[in-house]
């Protein structure tokens, strides 16, 4: 007996539940209980990856170039990363000590792309970025004030959540498959809330230029660390980012002093990355105090329980699977179990809802099940 006290008693049932109950029971037998069959999933949507995952995401990396850390053509790098994505899933001290969960991005049976969520940055080996700083001075003798902004290697973030990973195939872009990649990490978290602080970060890929170098790497990196950006980058992605620390300035730097290039490049995002700015922005995330210290890429942050998707989402259960219903992103499962998949759904009180055929079809639901909702 629940709190209503309600227990089998059809008077309590909502009357949307009772015309969807009875819209089921007019149905022929195949079309209601097809929902739990899964067999074949030709429909996007975002599931957490497995070992199985090696060979097609090791294709996926060599397709993306250099400059995705959490996507290295390395397939000894990339096994370790997905066995410790499936370690995260169930041992609380690996995500504490900075393991990445993998989603992944499936199509008609093939990985279309990626992205991740750590639940601790900084916790294996710290967490660097250049935290941008103004400083302004004044000389009474010339009645000048001069400002000026520094580059100093800091690890504020140590401790926090970070999303990244984020990677469509070339072949798979315009379909939307971004958005879904995107938000699927937010729905984890707040599937999962119990497992993340308060704050989470993003970093995005810098820009680079015609020729695929990076200006910032080439004003700054290359000098202290001795070697070319897709090294260093590398580097950081297999073996971790303590040489950051060994080798890096110990002193801010004087963005002033830079080439005109870098300094333009400061902050700024691939351009493939566009559009990742955007969606980052839209979901609350805030940009302008910090860069990447490979290639000065931005370097976003929010607090978790501001993020549109977290904050927005709700926790429903199936009440029905009727056709209609407004767009949303849908969120099932925790663990290795957790999918994610766009479709439309009909909230009907404050914790019920039906879903169309397609979604029900994609994440094997059925009336009863619990679903975690918010609008596309």
């Amino acid at each position: 007996m629940d709190e209503t006290g309600c227990k089998n008693n059809i008077a309590c049932i909502p009357l949307f539940a009772l015309a969807a109950l009875q819209k089921l029971q007019e149905a022929p037998v195949s079309t209601v209980t097809v929902h739990r069959q899964a067999a074949s999933i030709a429909a996007p949507h975002a599931r957490v990856s497995t070992p199985d995952d090696l060979d097609a995401l090791y294709a996926l990396a060599c397709s993306g170039g250099s400059g995705l850390t959490n996507l290295p053509p390395d397939r000894g790098a990339l096994a370790m990363k997905l066995a410790a994505s499936a370690r995260a899933l169930t041992d609380p001290a690996a995500r504490e000590a900075g393991a990445a969960i993998l989603l992944i991005i499936e199509q008609a049976g093939e990985i279309a792309g990626t992205s991740c969520i750590f639940p601790r940055v900084g916790a294996e080996w710290p967490f660097y970025s250049y935290r941008l700083t103004r400083q302004a001075n004044r000389s009474r003798a010339v009645n000048r004030l001069k400002a000026q902004t520094l580059l100093n290697l800091a690890n504020d973030f140590d401790g926090e959540a970070e999303v990244g990973g984020l990677f469509i195939n070339p072949a798979f872009r315009g379909a939307a498959l971004g958005a879904l990649a995107a938000r699927a990490r937010y729905l984890f978290i707040a599937q999962h809330r119990a497992w993340f602080r308060r704050r989470v970060i993003a970093e995005l890929r810098g820009y680079q230029d015609a020729d695929g170098r990076s200006p910032v790497w080439d004003a700054i990196g290359r000098h202290f660390y001795d070697m070319e950006f897709h090294e260093a980058d590398r580097t950081g992605a297999v073996q971790g980012n303590q040489f950051i620390a060994d080798l890096g300035p110990r002193y801010p730097l004087y963005v002033s002093l830079l080439p005109p290039a870098a300094q333009a490049a400061l902050g700024r995002p691939h351009d493939d990355g566009r559009p990742a700015l955007e969606m980052l922005l839209a979901e609350g995330f805030a940009d302008g105090d910090y860069v990447d210290i490979f290639d000065g890429g931005p370097t976003l942050h929010a607090d978790i329980d501001q993020l549109r998707t977290v904050r927005d989402a709700r926790a429903l259960t199936v009440a029905a699977i009727l056709a209609g219903g407004t767009p949303h992103l849908v969120a099932t499962g925790t663990g290795a179990s957790f999918r994610v998949a766009r479709g439309a759904v009909t909230p009907a009180t404050t914790a019920d809802a039906a879903i169309d055929p397609a979604l029900a079809d994609t994440l094997a639901l059925a009336p009863g099940d619990p679903i975690l909702a918010v609008p596309a």
